[in-house]
């Protein structure tokens, strides 16, 4: 993954400044026939005859950008570094498109829009670069947008991991601690990151860390003890990766990839592909921003009915677990009375699913407006809030709450390992229809094992027609 992030990160960056050439282009014919050649000579070439260069400005300025390494000295580049980059880019491409103009004998080509447009071009590139390395720093610095990484192993390779996570910071990894290979070990930190335990806690440092992956940076010889590790974080749907040699795996598949000089095997329970996850995430915000201005009117009147059909607030809002363990609060219409919680461990007996999730059929604590939101699913609105937030996607296993997830068995904890969301294989299968929480986890995870942009759309497509015609919802 370590390569296929920087790969997307560089291929968007790329398509940038591609795109901003072009805009540069047109604000600088306009702006050289406003304020130039207007007042100058009344009449110029129309700017059918000037954007026809495109053909030539644009592979150019592809072939130089590479050739000056603008993206493979991306990371390492200091802003004075990068700035040049730009500067001989454009000064090359300048030279090479008045060369271009000459020998076509296009005299009517503006030598002062020539160079109206290469520095507009130069000046919105390096604006928009620095732009992005003031985001990436000001995230980085808050702590987003990070996957949290675990190292086993004390040894100087998992320092030199470590160091290298560290130094590239746009890659998003931020190492949380190491842990020793034994308990014979005596050390309270490796470099500037702690020793979080021994290896026989793992389990609970990486619930308490919320560890999205884990590397392991230990002798060959030592790798045989480690098998129960991996298969713990395999059921726990944790990308692990390795500095030595591979072990045993029943899900996982292995991916070979390189931190710098170091070679990894990855098992991956998950998918890795960037950019299809990356248009999946396109999809949430375009979807959930388009269903909450569509659904404007009706949530509207969604918060007058539940005002005034029972006392309370509008909303409920409960704390749900989210990708790998991540807490964040989810939010609903409420559709039952205020002191539904407390009620709850009376009604336990009534239970219709097995495992840790409670449902039962004609709950005495929903309200009277209750029964109508859940059928329709109107009372699971808000939710699409928490999709453009980014703790939850359109499609992906449900969240639930964490009382239930603290009674999951290590298997079924694999389906926290993507994110949760507003509709899944069970929503279409009948939601409650569907007795066994057993069945549920599997078609939680058959939908993490086949995932594709393919099947989120087909899911998408299915749900509404579940949703209309109210199929096992209650």
């Amino acid at each position: 993954m370590l390569k296929q992030r920087a790969k997307l990160v560089m291929r968007f960056l790329f398509a940038a400044d591609i795109a901003l050439t072009a805009v540069s282009f047109f604000l600088a014919y306009y702006l050289w026939a406003a304020y130039v050649a207007g007042s100058r000579f009344g009449v110029y070439a129309p700017l059918e005859r000037y954007d026809r260069f495109l053909i030539i400005i644009i592979p150019v300025w592809s072939l130089l950008l590479h050739l000056f390494a603008a993206y493979r000295s991306y990371r390492t580049a200091s802003i004075v570094q990068e700035i040049m980059i730009f500067v001989k880019v454009v000064a090359v491409g300048g030279i090479i498109l008045g060369a271009s103009l000459f020998s076509l004998k296009e005299f009517y080509f503006s030598r002062t829009f020539l160079f109206i447009f290469l520095i507009i071009n130069l000046t919105i590139l390096v604006a928009t670069r620095s732009a992005v390395r003031l985001a990436s720093w000001n995230i980085c610095r808050k702590g987003h947008n990070f996957r949290n990484v675990l190292i086993v192993g004390t040894d100087d390779t998992a320092l030199q991991v470590a160091d290298i996570v560290g130094k590239y910071k746009q890659w998003g990894l931020r190492v949380v601690g190491f842990v020793h290979e034994c308990r014979k070990e005596h050390v309270d930190s490796v470099g500037a990151s702690p020793v979080l335990g021994c290896i026989d806690d793992i389990e609970a440092i990486i619930k308490r860390e919320n560890v999205d992956e884990v590397i392991f940076s230990v002798v060959g010889k030592k790798l045989d003890r480690f098998e129960e590790v991996f298969l713990l974080l395999e059921d726990y749907g944790i990308n692990t990766r390795m500095v030595a040699n591979i072990f045993p795996h029943i899900i996982a598949k292995l991916r070979l990839d390189q931190l710098e000089s170091i070679p990894l095997l990855t098992f991956t329970t998950v998918p890795t592909d960037l950019v299809r996850l990356a248009l999946k995430r396109l999809f949430d915000i375009a979807a959930s921003w388009t269903l909450l201005v569509i659904a404007a009117p009706l949530t509207a009147m969604t918060v007058i009915a539940v005002k005034a059909t029972s006392p309370g607030p509008v909303f409920f809002r409960q704390n749900r677990i989210g990708l790998n363990g991540r807490v964040f609060t989810l939010l609903k219409f409420r559709s039952m009375y205020v002191n539904a919680e407390v009620r709850k461990k009376d009604l336990e007996t009534l239970n219709e699913m097995d495992g840790p999730v409670f449902k039962i059929k004609d709950d005495p604590r929903i309200t009277p407006i209750g029964g109508f939101l859940r059928k329709s699913s109107i009372d699971e609105l808000p939710q699409l809030w928490n999709v453009l937030k980014g703790d939850m996607s359109i499609v992906g296993p449900r969240p639930l709450p964490t009382y239930e997830v603290e009674r999951f068995e290590r298997w079924q904890r694999r389906r926290l390992s993507m994110r949760p969301g507003l509709t899944c294989l069970w929503q279409i299968s009948g939601r409650n229809r569907v007795k066994s929480f057993d069945e549920w986890v599997r078609l939680d995870l058959q939908y993490i094992d086949t995932w594709s942009l393919g099947l989120d759309m087909m899911i998408f497509l299915k749900t509404i027609p579940v949703v209309l015609m109210r199929k096992g919802a209650g």
